[in-house]
């Protein structure tokens, strides 16, 4: 992401980003001192976001600062088929609507903090309970090695090479660290608002500039029929059902991240949560739609690059644009720096949730049972500082792309799906068949994964699934459960 108009003036953003962080995270411990001493307060803030809040923690959650910078270049390379970038995003609102409202309620009636107390509360299964926060940890850790590896690039970039990709990783890290440490919840989803606010007015800045200066959809079909008309297209058979494969794991993927699930529960109500879902279901329209419409404009504005060179296509753009005029100048300084601290926001909520897991679930519940709230929150800020530091140091020399990062941890987080979603409405759902499930999905999709084998072009997270769900649902069927259990699992889900 290299910006020929960066530089200081992308220093001087940076910096300023960085201080409204650190103020937010201030402001919200001298206001909140009580988060030092409940798990409530500190992971979920209170259980009170508001609708806007909420919205935009949702948001910042859901379009990360990759979206951005890395949506452009793969509607550049494929044209319109790219615009199933737009479904994806609709897939994970509908995924939502089918838990959240009702785990939400559960979560309100049994004060749970993190999404493994469901799985504890609901099967009261050790085994599925430590595997589900091992999946958990697993995805959260490599999310957040994602954000640490596109922080540095970010920086970078915005700075011209000024500020070298390690150092950025670490300024912003401190940053980040610091305010979560003060502020937990209310500093990471204030934080978000802020963030999602500069995103959004950044994207659209530079689709405005884009049409004025490179000429809109028309221009870039013409220019494609003439000399590209193969991105015009649509996919063949095998690339549909490709298609709908990355539909369903990154739909179903991205709706049971636990720091989604996390800010479920950090709803004021279940009708704030539903409101916030109602203007989440736009989003994908003017998030993915704007950067694919970018992405396409892209094509005719800057024909003939290569796969290495796209990926440089929104700096490109967005130099380009900022050459105009002082006003677009730091509309884009603002954009990128916008980027940067909604890659910071993503990692903050991921390394939060994290944290949760941590305290909560493994220590509080198995290592230190009558440890105080005070010395489980202690125990999560550290485990979570110590993780970064690893993951710091797996970024300094990225072991893979960004995009072969992204997929795996889909391929793994989606074997709890099952057990979550179908826990939430059958009471005859066994705890033998979904443990065996979880396991042989997750050995499968591994195992898939790694031999990158994919049978009918379905990725191995999918087949992993669809193993787990069917020893789900037919050992539930073909295992017997006591009248005791079915009238446990009923009282727990209330059905």
């Amino acid at each position: 992401m290299e910006l020929a108009f960066a530089g200081w003036s992308g220093i001087l953003i940076l910096l300023m980003y960085g201080l409204i962080m650190l103020g937010v995270g201030l402001v919200t411990y001298l206001r909140n001192r009580n988060i030092h001493q409940s798990l409530d307060e500190y992971y979920l803030g209170g259980r009170g976001l508001g609708v806007m809040v909420l919205f935009f923690t949702f948001f910042a959650t859901q379009y990360s600062g990759n979206t951005v910078i890395g949506y452009p270049p793969s509607a550049y390379r494929m044209g319109y088929e790219y615009l199933v970038s737009v479904p994806f995003f609709i897939m994970i609102i509908v995924a939502y609507l089918l838990f959240a409202p009702r785990l939400y309620k559960l979560g309100k009636k049994y004060r749970l903090i993190t999404p493994v107390q469901w799985f504890e509360k609901r099967f009261k299964s050790k085994n599925i309970t430590i595997l589900a926060a091992i999946l958990m940890l697993y995805a959260l850790g490599n999310y957040l090695l994602e954000q640490l590896v596109a922080i540095g690039q970010g920086v970078s970039g915005l700075t011209g090479g000024t500020i070298p990709y390690q150092i950025g990783v670490i300024f912003f890290v401190v940053i980040m660290l610091i305010y979560g440490w003060l502020g937990g919840m209310r500093s990471v989803a204030y934080t978000d608002t802020m963030q999602g606010i500069a995103l959004l007015f950044g994207i659209f800045m530079l689709l405005i500039g884009s049409i004025i200066y490179f000429g809109g959809l028309p221009t870039s079909a013409d220019y494609m029929q003439a000399y590209s008309p193969e991105k015009l297209g649509v996919p063949d058979g095998p690339g549909v059902v490709n298609w709908l494969s990355l539909l369903v794991l990154v739909g179903i993927g991205a709706a049971v991240y636990p720091h989604a699930i996390q800010r479920i529960f950090a709803a004021k109500s279940e009708r704030t949560l539903k409101r916030s879902f109602s203007r989440m279901a736009w989003m994908p329209f003017f998030t993915a739609g704007v950067v694919f419409i970018i992405g396409i404009i892209g094509i005719n504005a800057f024909p003939g690059l290569s796969t290495a060179e796209s990926e440089q296509l929104v700096g490109m753009m967005a130099s380009a644009v900022a050459n105009q005029n002082v006003i677009f100048y730091w509309a884009m300084v603002l954009l990128f720096g916008g980027v940067i601290a909604a890659i910071v926001s993503t990692a903050d909520s991921v390394l939060l949730t994290f944290s949760s897991i941590i305290s909560n679930d493994l220590y509080g519940t198995y290592i230190n049972p009558k440890a105080t709230e005070h010395k489980k929150l202690l125990v999560g800020k550290l485990a979570g500082v110590v993780a970064v530091c690893i993951l710091i140091l797996v970024a300094w020399f990225p072991p893979a792309t960004l995009y072969q990062i992204f997929v795996l941890k889909f391929e793994l987080l989606i074997q709890i799906a099952p057990a979550l979603i179908l826990g939430l409405y059958w009471n005859r759902l066994h705890n033998k068949a979904v443990f065996a499930g979880m396991v042989t999905g997750t050995v499968v999709a591994s195992v898939m994964t790694f031999v990158n084998f994919t049978p009918f072009g379905i990725f191995s997270g999918l087949w992993g699934l669809l193993i787990n769900l069917a020893i789900c649902v037919i050992g539930s069927m073909v295992m017997s459960v006591s009248v005791g259990e079915e009238d446990e699992a009923k009282q727990v889900i209330g059905m």
